[in-house]
């Protein structure tokens, strides 16, 4: 899907003891069915392959679409700048069960789509979680597609779209792109409205999780090789958080509030507008926020200060010389100078940056999903103790605002 303009770029492998694989399932094929990108520790292998970072050309369309530019241009140019490269990851490698996983389900941010957090969800899956990367079908993803059933017409006729050679002769692959705020349409009812779809939809797939982890037989719609029947009894799903960045950062606490099965988020520089303020006092689980240094204001610390408990524990920490896209994929994949000018790196070494926030997560996880490893090593990360953290906000906040 291109050339690679760098031979240094590209997405940092997992720093775990188990090799990671990943694949994806799509159940049922219908835009209300459940789409993600499974993540988990696989067994070494010679043939398997690292999947594309970005699937399909129209992802590309997609994030044009998002960031309104012209189609043709910015498909072109996203393919030179980001069409080489590969996923942290073995395609369809077989499952490798070392007791029970935890499950991590995870949602991705506004104008994004189920592959742009690899760095993130392959470092979990390779210290022994399961992670679902969702793709949400609420048309805050960049783009993302489902199967309609062809009708009798379009299957008689010689030119009729290609159907998947997955889903079955007679469905036809339908996208779905973003769907921008029109003019003069009010913010709030539309992400409040989405950010529900979105904790319903992380919660269906940890339905479908679960399922499989039952011995049920599912049918996945998508042309994978990897045999779900080995994930049977492979995950612990009496230890399963949420998690996300930016709008998956408030669907994590929205699914926190409509399932106790989540036991524990952590939400990745938030953006917290899409919620009602009526669940605040409704999440009874703790909630760890990891912020970058320059996407915060006083208006949205003062809502993550709502959250806070007495009794429940709620942590902030902000990694210094971060911006928001120092969470997705992005920051890895492109040289200084652009990622500066596309606001995709900040000052700080993404990998520094990239290896707090995942260290700093499995400490948090380990204590609240009562693991046994050694994350706990870190747990100095979720006070903030490290010359690249601070603890809690580098945002003022009046106290008068919270």
């Amino acid at each position: 899907m291109g050339s690679t303009c760098s031979n240094h770029l590209g997405i940092p492998p997992a720093k775990g003891p188990n090799a990671v694989g990943c694949t994806d399932f799509m159940m049922d094929h219908t835009a209300q069915g459940s789409f993600f990108r499974l993540y988990y520790p696989c067994q070494e292998s010679e043939k398997a392959e690292k999947p594309d970072w970005v699937p399909c050309r129209e992802y590309f369309i997609g994030l044009a679409d998002f960031m309104k530019i012209n189609r043709s241009v910015s498909e072109r140019i996203f393919n030179y700048l980001f069409g080489s490269f590969k996923i942290p990851a073995y395609w369809d490698a077989p499952f490798k069960s070392n007791g029970k996983c935890p499950v991590v389900i995870f949602s991705h941010g506004l104008g994004a789509f189920r592959t742009l957090y690899s760095a993130i969800c392959a470092e979990l899956a390779s210290q022994g979680f399961i992670v679902a990367s969702v793709e949400h079908r609420d048309q805050s993803a960049s783009a993302t597609f489902y199967f309609r059933e062809a009708p009798e017409s379009e299957k008689a006729k010689e030119n009729a779209p290609k159907t998947s050679p997955s889903a079955g002769e007679n469905l036809v692959k339908e996208w779905m792109y973003y769907r921008a705020l029109q003019h003069g349409e009010s913010e709030f009812p539309l992400r409040n409205k989405q950010v529900k779809q979105r904790a319903d939809e992380c919660i269906l797939a940890l339905e479908k999780l679960a399922a499989i982890n039952s011995g049920t037989r599912v049918r996945n719609a998508l042309q994978t090789q990897f045999d779900w029947a080995t994930l049977e009894n492979s995950m612990d799903l009496c230890r399963i958080a949420a998690m996300g960045h930016s709008f998956g950062g408030a669907t994590a606490i929205e699914a926190l509030c409509k399932d106790v099965r989540f036991k524990c988020a952590v939400a990745l520089d938030t953006w917290m507008f899409p919620l009602d303020d009526e669940i605040f006092p409704r999440v009874k689980q703790p909630i760890f926020f990891i912020n970058s240094e320059r996407f915060q204001w006083a208006g949205n610390i003062s809502r993550m200060r709502k959250l806070d408990s007495a009794v429940i524990q709620r942590k902030m920490i902000t990694i210094r010389g971060t911006v928001h896209q120092s969470f997705p994929d992005f920051t890895f994949l492109t040289g200084n100078w652009i990622g500066k000018l596309m606001n995709l790196k900040g000052e700080i070494d993404p990998e520094v940056a990239m290896d707090l926030s995942n260290k700093a997560t499995l400490a948090f996880l380990q204590r609240h999903l009562g693991l046994e490893k050694n994350f706990n090593q870190w747990d100095a990360l979720i006070n903030g103790e490290d010359e690249n953290l601070i603890p809690g906000t580098n945002v003022t906040v009046l106290q008068s605002s919270i």
